[in-house]
């Protein structure tokens, strides 16, 4: 089992680019189902999820074909409407495929994705929409079985903006005639970039981004070529690793809008950095304690809070983190003690005290974004830092060790 090595401290120094979005490209990689014509996707990430949801696309009858940075896909001769257990316990975001195999093939057989480690996240706002969309759906032996018998353009007012949900109900309703109406929709750029992709291929899809998204039916779709945005997640990560170290960075290939509050909060912290169009250069900046909440976008998100935190451990004072949106996404903070950090949890608020310097130590990964917040973490702890069970981390982020060690960090990926 890989694990990474790190020796720190490290100074960074460069510039960094980033991959496309993991959390677009999957749903748009489900979204490839709704199509009979060619889909031609431009630089795929190299991400443990990525794969698994082509080889789920390539067991449903897609036929895929790479060639340098191009991904063809051809759903021509999709054969089959069954996601099977095997490959969705291993990846929530299979659930993506239930609402494009309705809607192309009238039926769907989709496993229960089940729990995950930071939380329960249940798709039960996805079912009760596509029950109103008039979907009819079976639960049984593990499985959700959905069925097209008059699928309905419908007002569908979501009591949670779930990205997933709306992701689903999105692509379900493609070809329903009429227009369906999603409110309290979640308003990710990643949702967005869903739409766009949907749109560039013949479809209707329009307020993608706000909290009202129209779907408008259309009867087919066309041969389409497509890049996904910057994986924003991604972006924050090394952001957080250049102030945490106080060094210099440039990190391009995103669009800032995307961290916005993430930015700005970062800022009121004291932090100096630029942005334009497509980089954000961080620069060397003495920071102050933070009082963060998570929140749906726009607001402060979930996903950067394991890296927020790791940063908070060496700011002066008192920082406090409140995670709104997961009820277990704190599996972090022991690993972060481990490594010197001062963090007491009373619920789901974390108080952190800030040190002078982490120490190394050997740390284990539990999940996506705590595994970045440990590796973060020890660019910056004195000593050897060894993080095991690193697969955790190559489900979204591409080439890490590479990327760390062309800003300056002695890294090491090795399986003994």
């Amino acid at each position: 089992m890989d694990k990474l090595i790190i020796e720190g401290p490290s100074k960074l120094s460069g510039t960094v680019k980033i991959s496309r979005a993991k959390n677009a490209y999957l749903p748009i990689l489900a979204a490839v189902l709704l199509n009979d014509k060619p889909v031609h996707l431009k630089n795929l990430p190299e991400l443990r999820d990525i794969r698994t949801m082509l080889t789920l696309l390539q067991n449903l009858g897609v036929r895929i074909d790479q060639r340098d940075n191009v991904t063809t896909l051809d759903p021509s001769n999709l054969s089959n409407h069954m996601a099977t257990y095997e490959l969705v316990k291993t990846m929530r975001a299979s659930i993506f495929v239930l609402g494009p195999l309705l809607a192309r093939l009238g039926k769907a057989r989709v496993s229960l994705p089940g729990g995950c480690a930071i939380g329960t996240r249940p798709i039960d706002i996805h079912l009760e929409n596509l029950k109103k969309m008039g979907a009819e759906i079976i639960i049984e032996a593990g499985y959700v079985e959905a069925t097209k018998r008059n699928l309905q353009a419908v007002h569908l007012p979501l009591k949670f903006p779930s990205v997933g949900a709306t992701e689903n109900l999105m692509m379900a309703a493609v070809f329903t005639p009429g227009t369906t109406v999603i409110e309290n929709a979640a308003r990710e750029p990643e949702i967005e970039d869903l739409a766009n992709f949907i749109n560039a291929m013949g479809g209707k899809v329009e307020g993608a981004g706000t909290s009202k998204i129209q779907i408008t039916g259309v009867n087919e779709l066309r041969e389409v070529e497509y890049e996904a945005i910057g994986d924003r997640i991604e972006a924050a990560t090394y952001v957080m690793a250049a102030l945490m170290t106080k060094s210099e960075v440039k990190v391009v290939g995103i669009n800032p809008i995307h961290l916005e509050f993430v930015i700005d909060t970062l800022r009121s912290m004291g932090a100096n950095i630029d942005t334009d169009e497509n980089s954000i250069h961080v620069k060397p900046s003495e920071l102050k304690p933070a009082k963060i909440e998570t929140q749906p976008y726009p607001g402060f998100p979930t996903d950067v809070q394991a890296q927020m935190m790791a940063l908070c451990c060496v700011i002066p004072g008192n920082s406090m983190i409140t995670e709104a949106i997961f009820e277990n996404r704190f599996m972090h903070v022991p690993e972060l003690t481990r490594l010197g950090a001062k963090i007491e949890l009373k619920g789901n608020t974390a108080f952190i005290e800030g040190v002078e310097e982490l120490s190394a130590a050997p740390v284990m990964c539990t999940d996506l974004r705590a595994s970045a917040a440990l590796v973060v973490a020890a660019i910056t702890a004195k000593g050897r830092s060894e993080i095991s069970r690193v697969y955790h981390i190559d489900r979204g982020y591409e080439r890490l060790d590479q990327k760390l060690a062309g800003l300056g960090v002695r890294v090491q990926r090795t399986n003994e």
